[in-house]
């Protein structure tokens, strides 16, 4: 029988109805309580500090340390462990400004194809849940669970337990999991406790869960946009549903539709499986809206290196770059450009961005900046050079050096920063 308010262990997954501070089969502490646990089939699955844990679990004398994983002193964090956030150190944060709050971090050169393929090591345990499985990004993804209880004999809830335990015992990792009735509101069920949380949040209470909270945890209202709206009176999600229409449009342009929907608990987005790639991108928005070229091509630089890594553990190449920007008003900015010949290389993919970004710097300033790749092609056609660019396969082995060197010995083995003619426009103008 089931039982409405029932609580779950979520390491023996006995089901009893009291509420109590442990299960009563096994001990734990880790239980979940929610009314609707049966009914909600949408989740989002999000790996804690990815990165950094899968450093910690390949070398066990990590495992107390604050760990960074990201760039030289002139490049950003990409990932920190939990440790290491308790000092302040955030994703996309300068290295100098990182390690000035955590100065006993132990710092690791990101290695991609090994976290790609730890990626696909947890993307296979997903598929094996249900076919509708969209990756998000290398470390999270979200997933329809709708009709599978006949096929797992189980509520999505109680396989989604299963599931979190199989990745952290088999591939050691952990994750964080939210359950809710659509997307929008699985992802923030995910962030409510991590690491290796387990939330939901239900269709009768998400109208009234959403209202005091400010309007940041909607996606695309970042710092900059939030203080905007403190000018306007707007703080908390309630505020925002309760704005003119007259307001809304001069703040938020086209956007508004879109948030007060968000804003209502509603979001029809479907769960959709992954297609065949047409483009691979990486972008980061910022906490501080800027058009410094100091602050700019560095993360550019980051940028450029994550989207090559990410071509290369998939045998890609392309031949269109293109730049992300937007602006403090929220206006999205694009420019591409083709390139001769397709590349996987980062130093190519950078040039190509930064010229595309160095006409916008008089611009701005900006909240997020992004790098993409498109026109893709197998890895075996990119970089093969030509009678006018000869110079290609020397910089593919000069970059497959750099890449061997910084994977064995650390990032400090070989700096790259900015080697790839990073200057700002002043420098140059100096220069030519």
């Amino acid at each position: 029988m089931t039982i409405a308010a029932s609580s779950i262990c979520r390491d023996c997954r006995k089901i009893f109805g009291e509420p109590r501070p442990r299960c009563p089969h096994c001990g734990s502490p880790r239980l979940f309580t929610h009314p609707e646990w049966e009914k909600l089939a949408i989740a989002h699955v999000d790996c804690d500090a990815f990165y950094a844990t899968i450093e910690k679990r390949d070398d066990p004398s990590l495992a107390a340390k604050p760990v960074i994983v990201g760039g030289g002193r002139r490049g950003v964090v990409s990932t920190a462990c939990y440790i290491a956030r308790i000092h302040g150190v955030r994703s996309a944060m300068p290295m100098f400004k990182a390690l000035a709050a955590c100065p006993n971090a132990v710092v690791i050169k990101p290695n991609m194809e090994k976290y790609a393929r730890v990626s696909r090591e947890v993307r296979r345990l997903m598929l094996e849940l249900t076919p509708l499985v969209e990756p998000v990004s290398i470390d999270e993804a979200f997933l329809d669970l709708s009709g599978t209880q006949t096929l797992h004999g189980t509520a999505p809830a109680i396989t989604l337990m299963v599931f979190s335990e199989r990745v952290e015992r088999d591939i050691g990792v952990t994750v964080s999991i939210g359950l809710s009735f659509n997307k929008f509101l699985a992802k923030i069920a995910s962030d409510l406790d991590k690491p290796r949380g387990f939330s939901a949040i239900g269709e009768k209470e998400a109208f009234d869960f959403l209202g005091p909270k400010p309007v940041t945890i909607l996606p695309g209202v970042g710092k900059a946009a939030a203080e905007r709206f403190a000018k306007e009176g707007v703080a908390t999600v309630l505020d925002l549903r309760t704005l003119d229409p007259r307001r809304m449009l001069k703040l938020l342009g086209n956007d508004g539709s879109r948030l007060i929907r968000l804003a209502n608990a509603r979001d029809d987005r479907r769960v959709t499986p992954e297609h065949e790639t047409k483009s691979v991108s990486a972008e980061t928005t910022f906490n501080t809206d800027t058009r410094d070229p100091e602050v700019l091509l560095p993360i550019l630089m980051h940028l450029s290196e994550k989207v090559s890594a990410r071509m290369k553990a998939k045998n890609l190449g392309g031949s269109t770059v293109t730049l992300k920007l937007k602006t403090s008003n929220f206006r999205l900015i694009t420019r591409a450009r083709s390139i001769a010949s397709p590349t996987n290389l980062a130093g190519r993919i950078y040039q190509t961005a930064r010229a595309l970004l160095e006409p916008e710097l008089v611009r701005g300033p900006y909240r997020l900046l992004g790098v993409g790749v498109s026109e893709l092609v197998p890895a075996h056609e990119a970089d093969r050079g030509d009678l006018a660019d000869q110079s290609v396969r020397r910089e593919a082995g000069m970059e497959r050096a750099v890449d061997a060197l910084r994977a064995r010995f650390g990032d400090d083995a070989i700096t790259r920063g900015l080697v790839f003619g990073a200057r700002t426009p002043a420098e140059k103008h100096r220069r030519s």
